[in-house]
């Protein structure tokens, strides 16, 4: 089938090359013309994993292609993905002014029937607003159908999400559109859920939400762990053996982040409050995770009052494992309060130091490797759980520290482990080991 795909982030690339590797005729299309010619060379703007060598087999064997044209990359196409950015508003809510536009240009530039599929995350009722706007820009008669289509799709994980997700989500009030996009996904082999487009809409908002609030949970009940000597871990095995529960997203830590779940819940958030529902469960994980964010510090000023002079070794800065991506880290929050106390921080991060630079105050030193980073510094502060930061040698965090005590915002190492090789280890929701160092 000819595909369009409106949009290069993440969702929109990953779409657009997976889609091609199944055998599809797809064109990428992203106004940023340097942007493109570096796709047309097969190298991704974002990091994922694969994502690159995918590109360059399907470029090779002609399925994949990328413009700054709209005409050019509407030209007889089937069907149009729509996957640009729907980032958050002061308000809340979400900003459609980068849909709208695509929109606009949709309905100048198609030159027959074609079938508008929303994959951006967008409120509920805003695909008749996409059908409303392409037709009232529409200068030929053209017949314009629109789908629901919504991601699924974990940063760093996206490739392995498209091929082996756990469902196909479509929504759309009309039969045959359906039934056209549901051939789009037969060879994926996954299970495919049609609906209505407004439930489409608000199943992504759900199932981000209801994550997001996974998180919030087990990171407060880490919390109350702490004060009563229990271990979140174990408590939360516990709990992930009931299958009714399920033991995914019951990791304590230092709270969410990144493009989605900050997004998603302010965003519902937003919905809610449109048609006058106050949904304080949302409001409450929202309020639960920006406290999480900073807990570290908190245990850090607990244990190290006076932080002006201290050198501190930051381990990890983006906001999960396996990606680039900063936004709404933790690690922010974190280091610039740590700096605001008098600290000198010196952080390490071995994909998202680039983008780190944007959010992060100007003081903090990037360092390249997990040695030099924690080289005679008075503690370290692991802020994402890293493989190569998980496999790091216990024993060379007090070889390479000035003072043997880590702040592990992710709890990367056994609490045993951590007292065995001589650390003062404090960790989310687990007892601190090593206090009488």
């Amino acid at each position: 089938m000819k595909i369009s795909v409106i949009g290069t982030g993440y969702v929109g690339l990953v779409t657009g090359v997976c889609l091609s590797e199944t055998g599809h005729e797809v064109t990428c299309l992203d106004i940023d013309e340097k942007k493109v010619q570096s796709m047309r060379n097969g190298i991704s703007p974002i990091y994922e994993p694969g994502l690159d060598e995918m590109m360059k087999r399907n470029i090779e064997e002609n399925r994949l292609f990328f413009t700054s044209s709209y005409e050019e990359g509407l030209a007889d196409k089937e069907f149009v993905f729509i996957a640009v950015g729907t980032p958050q508003s002061k308000d809340g809510s979400a900003d459609l002014q980068y849909l709208n536009n695509a929109c606009r240009s949709i309905a100048e530039s198609i030159q027959n029937d074609v079938i508008v599929i929303t994959k951006s995350t967008v409120p509920v009722g805003t695909n008749e607003h996409v059908k409303r706007t392409i037709e009232s820009h529409m200068s030929r008669d053209f017949s314009i159908s629109v789908v629901s289509n919504p991601e699924f799709l974990r940063e760093g994980s996206a490739i392995h999400d498209t091929f082996h997700g756990d469902r196909i989500v479509i929504g759309s009030e009309d039969e045959e559109s359906l039934e056209r996009v549901k051939k789009i996904y037969q060879s994926f082999e996954l299970p495919i859920l049609t609906t209505d487009l407004r439930s489409a809409e608000m199943i992504k908002y759900a199932s981000n939400a209801f994550l997001a609030t996974k998180i919030s949970f087990i990171n407060e009940l880490g919390n109350l762990c702490e004060r009563l000597g229990a271990n979140i871990e174990n408590v939360a095995k516990g709990m992930g053996m009931d299958q009714r529960i399920g033991s995914k997203f019951l990791n304590a830590g230092v709270g969410y982040g990144g493009s989605c779940f900050p997004k998603d819940t302010n965003a519902l958030l937003s919905i809610g409050n449109s048609v006058e529902y106050n949904m304080s469960i949302i409001q409450s994980v929202i309020d639960t995770n920006e406290k999480q964010q900073r807990i570290i510090v908190d245990k850090i000023k607990q244990f190290i009052p006076d932080l002006t002079n201290k050198k501190v070794g930051v381990l990890g800065l983006a906001f999960k494992p396996n990606t680039d991506d900063m936004r709404d880290a933790p690690s922010i929050k974190v280091i610039r309060e740590l700096v605001d106390s008098g600290a000198d921080v010196y952080a390490y991060d071995p994909i998202a130091a680039e983008n780190a630079r944007i959010y992060l105050p100007g003081a903090t030193v990037y360092r390249e490797s997990i040695d030099e980073t924690l080289q005679d510094m008075d503690f370290a502060v692991i802020m994402t759980d890293w493989k190569q930061i998980k496999e790091y040698p216990l024993d060379q965090f007090r070889t390479q520290l000035k003072n043997p005590v880590v702040f592990d915002g992710r709890n990367c190492f056994p609490l045993a482990e951590a007292a065995s090789h001589g650390l003062q280890y404090h960790s989310i929701g687990r007892p601190s080991v090593g206090l009488d160092l």
